[in-house]
C-alpha cells in the first residue's frame, strides 16, 4: 500500500485525516505534511532525522562524516524513544543533553539555556528540542512557548512528543494544556493512547510541507514512474521509510466518522474526570500518600501504599528501603489473583510508587473504588 492505484482509499483517508490532525495541532490544514508510523518511537526517530536533514542536507548521501558533531536535547523525564534514535542515526546518544525538570516533571527552561550553552563550549552544533506533552510516568506538560522562544532564538528545530498527550487537543477542555504545540517544528501524536484508536496508530506531523519526500524519497523507478497518467503526488510510499504503511489510518478514520471530534472530546474529558477522581480519593487517606500534592494535569495519578507497619514508623532510609518493597509485593499478589492490575516504578531518589493511568473511558468510579479497596486487601498485612 504505496502507490495511488494499488490503495487509492486508504492514500485519501491519509489524506485527509493529517490534515485534520494537524489543524487540530493549530497549523493550517493545506500547508504541512505526515505520515503514518507503527508507533511513537519510529515518529519521533523520524523528527531528529528530518530536522537533521533540513539543517544538513549532505547528510543524506555522504553521512555524518561530513556534517559537524550534533547536540539535541529532551527533559530527564522524556520517553527513552529520543536517547535511542541518537543512537539509531549516527548521532550519539552521550549527545544527548538531558535537561532538569522540575518537582512536577516539567522541564526547567533555565536549564535547557545553560544546556545549550555547555553543548557550543564542547563543541557540538546544537539543532533540535524535544519537547514533552504529556509525560509518561507524571503525564506532565513542558511549557511549550517557553521552549519556542528558545529555539527561534538559537534557531533550533523544536519537536513536541505529544504522543500521550496530543489526545487532549480533542477537548475543548483540556486543549489549552498544550499551548504553545502550534510553534512546533514537527509533532508526535499517538491516536492509539488516549483515543482509544486499536494499535499500531501513530502520527509524525510536520508543518514543512515536501520536507519528508525530499529526505527519504530515492525515487525506486519498480514503483514510483514519474511519468504516471495521475498526479504522483499521491504515491507517498517515498517519503516514509517503511513504504507501506497507510492501512494503519483505517482505524482511525472509522472511529472518528463514528465519534466525531466531540465524542473524542468527551472520552478524553471523562478519562482525566477518573483521574481526578482517584486523586481526590487518596488525598487525606492515612493508609496512602500522593507522590505530589497537586492535582494532575492528565490521567496519570502516581501514589503510594502505606501498610500499617510503616505508618507509625520514622521516616529515613531504612523507611524507604521498605516502602520501595511494598509496590512489587502488591503488584504480584494482583497477578496471583488476576482480579485486579497497576503499574508501579522508581523515579529518581523516590521509592517504587503505583502509577495508574486512565486511558479507557468506559473505567467507572465504581471500577476506582474497586482498586482502593483491592490495593488496601492486598498491601495492609505487609
Amino acid at each position: 500500500i504505496f502507490t495511488f492505484e494499488i490503495s487509492p482509499v486508504f492514500i485519501l483517508m491519509e489524506e485527509v485525516l493529517l490534515k485534520k490532525l494537524r489543524e487540530k495541532v493549530g497549523w493550517p490544514p493545506v500547508e504541512g505534511d505526515g505520515v503514518f508510523c507503527p508507533g511513537g518511537s519510529m515518529s519521533n526517530l523520524y523528527s531528529i532525522l528530518l530536522a537533521r536533514y533540513s539543517y544538513f542536507p549532505e547528510v543524506k548521501m555522504h553521512g555524518m562524516a561530513v556534517i559537524p558533531r550534533l547536540a539535541l536535547f529532551t527533559s530527564e523525564h522524556s520517553h527513552y524513544s529520543i536517547r535511542k534514535a541518537a543512537g539509531v542515526l549516527g548521532i550519539g546518544i552521550e549527545n544527548v543533553f538531558l535537561v532538569k525538570c522540575d518537582e512536577r516533571g516539567k522541564m526547567i527552561t533555565s536549564e535547557l539555556k545553560s544546556g545549550i550553552i555547555r553543548a557550543k563550549a564542547k563543541g557540538l552544533v546544537p539543532f533540535y528540542i524535544n519537547a514533552t506533552a504529556g509525560t509518561t510516568v507524571y503525564g506532565a506538560f513542558d511549557p511549550l512557548n517557553e521552549i519556542a522562544e528558545i529555539c527561534e532564538r538559537h534557531g533550533l528545530w523544536m519537536h513536541v512528543d505529544a504522543a500521550w498527550g496530543g489526545g487532549l487537543l480533542m477537548s475543548r477542555k483540556h486543549a489549552g494544556k498544550l499551548q504553545g504545540i502550534e510553534r512546533a517544528s514537527s509533532v508526535t501524536w499517538n491516536p492509539h493512547k488516549m483515543m482509544g484508536v486499536p494499535l499500531q496508530c501513530s502520527v509524525i506531523l510536520m508543518r514543512q510541507k515536501g520536507l519528508l519526500q525530499d529526505c527519504n524519497q530515492l525515487c525506486a523507478e519498480y514503483l514510483f514512474q514519474p511519468d504516471k497518467h495521475y498526479d504522483v503526488a499521491y504515491d507517498t510510499g517515498d517519503k516514509s521509510i517503511q513504504c507501506g504503511r497507510h492501512v494503519d489510518v483505517f482505524k482511525l478514520w472509522l472511529m472518528w466518522k463514528a465519534k466525531g471530534s466531540e465524542g473524542f472530546g468527551s472520552q478524553v474529558n471523562q478519562c482525566l474526570e477518573n483521574a481526578d477522581y482517584l486523586f481526590n480519593k487518596l488525598e487525606n487517606r492515612a493508609d496512602f500518600e500522593l507522590v505530589f500534592k497537586n492535582k494532575p494535569e492528565h490521567s496519570n495519578v502516581c501514589f503510594w501504599y502505606i501498610p500499617h507497619s510503616l505508618r507509625k514508623m520514622s521516616r529515613g532510609l531504612e523507611w524507604n528501603k521498605k516502602l520501595h518493597e511494598v509496590a512489587p509485593k502488591i503488584k504480584t499478589k494482583m497477578m496471583e489473583e488476576g482480579m485486579v492490575m497497576v503499574g508501579y516504578q522508581p523515579l529518581g531518589e523516590k521509592p517504587n510508587f503505583f502509577r495508574c493511568v486512565f486511558s479507557n473511558p468506559a473505567t467507572t468510579r465504581e471500577d476506582v473504588d474497586f482498586l482502593v479497596d483491592e490495593i488496601t486487601r492486598l498491601g495492609q498485612d505487609l
